[in-house]
């Protein structure tokens, strides 16, 4: 499988692996673009939320939930960022199921969450349309 993530997963690209279960791993992401981006990923190659099974993506999430409250509770974060690209439409760029965490600290004055515009929605036509 020509996988960025398989590969690093199987240990053929180096890592600074974070943390470890039978169902994920967790690295340094290399952009350094702050300090402690943790990429979360699946052991199971699948391609993202869209079409991860429920155990799986349970799997992830704790993991995540695991690794925040440490990076918070141990290593003086104040806060995480939780970020998922779901599909290329989403601008996902590696097709695996991944999560970014990116610790936080008071007035770090960093801008992570993107800047929507207004869109001019109609909100009653779009809940008709999406409710379940």
């Amino acid at each position: 499988m020509d996988c960025l993530f398989c590969k690093i997963i199987n240990g053929d690209i180096p890592s600074y692996k974070i943390y470890e279960d039978e169902y994920t791993y967790a690295f340094l992401d290399i952009a350094k673009d702050a300090i402690g981006h943790t990429v979360v990923v699946s052991k199971k190659h699948v391609n993202n939320v869209l079409d991860a099974d429920l155990e799986t993506l349970a799997h992830v999430m704790e993991a995540i939930s695991k690794i925040s409250n440490h990076y918070v509770n141990e290593c003086g974060f104040d806060g995480v960022n939780i970020l998922n690209n779901s599909g290329v439409s989403a601008e996902q760029s590696i097709m695996h199921l991944h999560f970014h965490i990116i610790p936080r600290k008071n007035n770090d004055n960093m801008k992570v969450f993107p800047e929507l515009h207004n869109c001019n929605e109609d909100l009653e036509e779009t809940h008709k349309k999406l409710k379940m």
